[in-house]
């Protein structure tokens, strides 16, 4: 969730300076400071809801999760909608359109319908014209984690829709040291791929390891910190609801594989039966040292990378590889030293890993006791990857990535999208 400081409590900060300076008044030196905030800019729901359509393409700046469906990458900007992206040819994919979703950071797709949330309602999308997408069901504050104001003044009826930087520069007393307040917080990344838009063959995307949202069959399922929720899609038009599950705590991420769910928590991995797709249930779960946690499966074994950080706690830097093949009681398998690892994906026995500054990490995983290092990918500071049908999508700190792995030992970059931070 993003945090601004508003201009009550900058008003309340600035009082409070002037308040310390009046006191010391054997104090003569002065000078000036300027301090950066963030005022709001609100639209009202009404607003917003009327532009939730295809507009103009604009410059990626500070993006987010990814889905693929077809040739069509949809890319999230951090609180503000989603780039349309036509990728018919990976190595020359167009930014054609964008999607005006404020409070936006997950998406998921079935068929022609997009899902995605918007501060803390989860609104329905039909994208069959990718270039005149139309929005077709909003349901209201079911993601109640995003109340930070959740976007919404008081009464809910409006919306933040921008943050406008701004600058006020006073005169303090020599000994005050400067202050600079920058309202972004956190932000996350992720990458997710599917078949087509339009007449899917396939009709349902398949997530990556950062995402929130999952679709398996007729049912989106959503986590937050804490639940897992299950929302029937049988009317694609019209998601309803049907369980919100107490799941665990400081869950991530959520990964799905046949009729189970891996969730990836700060303390440990979930595992949940979906047999029943409308009331999922608690299987078993694995614990581990506090830290920032995606994880993925091929059914007989997890994969989860662990790292450390302002927010993910102090454990190492690792990956773990857990077996599954008892749901009931999953172990672990090996531990392997990692620098700072983030999103992963496996394809047959491939295994790329998202290795922070180290770059992309490819691996020989068909002995998950002895994985083999293939190759290093490095000079860009990558968070998530999908890999299939022999391309890597990676989502790195400047740009999104293409490359082709048909050929193992020569494995090349197909395209890049600069994002312009």
């Amino acid at each position: 969730m993003n945090k601004k400081l508003t201009v009550e409590m900058l008003s309340f900060l600035l009082i409070t300076m002037m308040l310390g300076m009046t006191a010391c008044v054997k104090n003569t030196c002065k000078q000036k400071h300027t301090y950066t905030y963030f005022e709001p800019v609100y639209k009202t729901k009404t607003e917003v809801k009327a532009n939730i359509k295809s507009n103009p393409a604009r410059q990626l700046e500070n993006t987010g999760k990814i889905y693929i469906l077809g040739n069509f990458i949809f890319l999230n900007e951090i609180d503000k909608g989603i780039h349309v992206i036509d990728n018919t040819n990976p190595s020359a994919p167009k930014n054609i359109a964008f999607i005006d979703i404020p409070g936006n950071v997950d998406m998921a797709v079935k068929g022609n319908m997009l899902y995605a949330d918007m501060y803390t309602d989860l609104v329905a999308i039909d994208i069959t014209d990718p270039n005149n997408v139309k929005e077709k069901k909003v349901v209201d504050g079911i993601f109640p984690e995003r109340y930070w104001g959740g976007g919404f003044v008081a009464n809910r009826n409006a919306m933040v829709v921008d943050w406008v930087k701004k600058e006020m520069t006073v005169t303090e007393n020599c000994e005050e040291g400067d202050a600079v307040f920058n309202g972004r917080a956190d932000i996350f990344y992720s990458a997710a791929p599917s078949n087509s838009a339009g007449a899917a063959k396939s009709p349902v995307g398949v997530g990556g390891s950062m995402a929130r949202f999952t679709i398996v069959n007729d049912y989106l399922y959503a986590v937050n910190s804490h639940d897992l929720l299950s929302i029937s899609l049988v009317n694609a038009a019209d998601p309803v609801v049907k369980e919100d599950i107490a799941a665990g705590f400081d869950i991530q991420t959520i990964y799905p594989f046949e009729d189970y769910l891996f969730l990836g928590s700060m303390g440990g991995m979930y595992i949940f039966d979906i047999s029943n797709p409308a009331k999922p249930v608690a299987k078993s779960n694995f614990v581990h040292a506090t830290a920032c946690d995606p994880v993925i499966s091929d059914g007989e074994y997890a994969y989860v990378t662990l790292r450390k950080g302002t927010n993910c706690g102090p454990a190492a830097d690792e990956l773990l590889v857990i077996d599954v093949r008892d749901l009931l009681s999953p172990s672990l398998v090996k531990t392997y030293s990692m620098t700072s690892p983030h999103g992963l994906s496996k394809d047959g026995d491939l295994l790329f890993i998202c290795d922070g500054k180290d770059g992309l990490k490819t691996y020989d995983a068909s002995d998950v006791r002895n994985l083999r290092l293939i190759k290093t990918i490095d000079g860009m500071e990558t968070y998530d990857v999908i890999a299939m049908n022999k391309v890597a999508l990676v989502v790195a700190k400047d740009g999104l990535y293409q490359y082709s792995y048909a050929d193992l030992a020569n494995i090349r970059l197909l395209s890049k999208i600069t994002i312009n931070k």
